[in-house]
């Protein structure tokens, strides 16, 4: 969630808020607001980006993403497999 908001992503009907920030969009804005960038950095994720989370990635420079579980739809991989990411599907068993 963005900051100044209560940490909680869904209402008591369990429906998420339209305000709540995806981790991968959360992360990359707090960098960007920092000293710091995200050129060519490894991004760590526990679920695959969406097509939306994606472009961000591409657009902040990050050069390689590392996932645990795949998100339903993958044209979010896909596209950053394309923009020349590194993509890598962490194994489960190493955990």
């Amino acid at each position: 969630t963005p900051s100044g908001f209560e940490n909680c992503c869904e209402d008591e009907n369990e429906k998420t808020h339209w305000y709540v920030l995806h981790a991968e969009a959360n992360a990359i804005l707090k960098t960007a607001s920092s000293t710091h960038d995200c050129s060519g950095a490894t991004l760590y994720l526990t679920l695959s980006p969406c097509k939306e989370c994606s472009k961000l990635v591409h657009q902040a420079g990050i050069k390689r993403l590392v996932y645990i579980n795949k998100y339903k739809d993958t044209s979010g991989i896909d596209f950053l497999n394309e923009a020349g990411v590194e993509v890598v599907e962490f194994d489960k068993t190493n955990l």
